[in-house]
């Protein structure tokens, strides 16, 4: 790749280190705040909707605006809200820091930044060369997210070791993660011209949203991508870890070095994808991996301790990607090349929609701690539902470039 996919790749190493780092002590730190698991939730959930808004404007703008000033905008959002959640602890900012700004409670990709950079990387690289790339950049992404979790759970213990309160150690991660969004903030000025659409073959047919020829497949498809998300939505890392933490009384560094092993083996099972593939096409790869993922999920609740419970969830975790890269090649395949920012952050966002609603029913579970167990079992046979459905629905819709399954 040239000079503006590395720093593509640099700039997703950067922010998802950054999402991983605050993801293992965000729910810690608000626990320490003194606010209900409620209200928790609800921030988290709003962070999500926030997002939601924010994307779907940025992206379905980015093409004809340019993708590297919205790419800078994410990145202020980012910083903006890593600051207000550092200095304050009054309810009614952090819900304006949780709407308005860029924070990944999961440690995933939230925001703008990941469908206007797959398009600008579908520009740089062939249609063959496509999944690998992303691939690979998942992979970075993964290992950055865990890197991260394992920086700021350490972090934070470490802190505490010394004398630091909880509040003030979680506080710390946060300030970091503010600073993340400056650097990133630097990294998205030096993008060239070469990440931005040929505005000669920017369509006069395309609507509000970005879209003309391939509205009724995004549409359809991001509806899906939604449902997935809903499942996705009750098992968000920051969750997980508080589960780990109330059923075996787990440490925060140990959460952090789980977090770190488990998003290594997620970003290693993308590259597994590349050569399925190619061999059975892109929609089959993503459910027939997807399918036994989600069946080890529920499995997870049912495991008699600590050991046998993290050991199934390293092993879901070890084939829970390898429908990510294919999910995303085939979204950029089956949409003309100036929708494909739109289309990305559409399904982007449709994510996003499905994970806040299901973080607004996951607050009941987390004001219970009998019912956590429940997270597991529900996100698994939703995400099992969104498998069939996808398969029926897609199989049978090719894309629209030459030599892709």
């Amino acid at each position: 790749m040239d000079r503006d996919g590395r720093l593509l790749f640099l700039t997703r190493g950067v922010r998802l280190f950054a999402y991983g780092f605050i993801s293992v002590v965000l729910v810690l730190y608000l626990k320490t705040m003194d606010l209900g698991n409620r209200e928790i939730a609800l921030l988290l959930s709003l962070t999500l909707v926030g997002d939601t808004i924010i994307s779907l404007y940025i992206t379905t703008k980015a093409d004809h605006a340019g993708r590297k000033i919205m790419l800078m905008v994410g990145a202020g959002l980012m910083f903006f809200a890593g600051l207000l959640f550092a200095i304050t602890n009054n309810f009614a900012l952090l819900l304006i820091a949780a709407i308005i700004g860029v924070i990944s409670p999961s440690g995933n990709e939230v925001g703008p930044f990941l469908s206007i950079e797959q398009s600008a990387l579908a520009q740089i690289v062939s249609a063959k060369e496509r999944v690998k790339v992303f691939a690979w950049y998942n992979l970075l992404g993964s290992f950055a997210t865990a890197s991260g979790a394992l920086a700021g759970g350490w972090l934070a213990q470490m802190l505490q070791s010394g004398g630091s309160s909880p509040f003030e150690s979680y506080r710390a991660v946060v300030i970091g993660y503010a600073v993340f969004g400056i650097l990133l903030l630097l990294f998205f000025l030096r993008l060239s011209v070469k990440v931005e659409v040929d505005k000669a073959k920017i369509s006069a047919k395309a609507d509000r949203f970005g879209l003309h020829h391939s509205k009724s497949t995004v549409l359809k498809f991001s509806a899906l991508v939604s449902l997935d998300a809903f499942g996705g939505g009750f098992i968000v890392q920051s969750i997980m870890a508080y589960w780990f933490f109330v059923r075996f009384h787990t440490e925060p560094g140990t959460l952090g070095s789980i977090f770190f092993l488990a998003n290594i083996l997620a970003g290693g099972s993308a590259l597994l994808a590349v050569r399925l593939a190619a061999e059975i096409g892109l929609v089959k790869t993503m459910v027939y991996t997807h399918l036994p993922s989600n069946a080890l999920l529920i499995l997870i609740p049912f495991m008699p301790n600590f050991a046998s419970a993290l050991a199934v969830l390293l092993l879901r975790f070890s084939i829970s990607q390898m429908d990510v890269p294919t999910r995303q090649a085939y979204v950029i395949a089956v949409v003309h090349p100036d929708e494909r920012s739109a289309a990305s952050g559409i399904t982007g966002v449709a994510r996003t929609i499905g994970s806040s609603l299901a973080l607004l029913f996951s607050g009941a579970l987390l004001a219970d701690v009998n019912s956590l167990d429940w997270i597991f079992i529900i996100a698994g046979t939703v995400k099992i539902v969104y498998d069939l459905l996808m398969f029926y629905n897609f199989t049978k819709v090719p894309p629209l470039e030459q030599g892709v399954k």
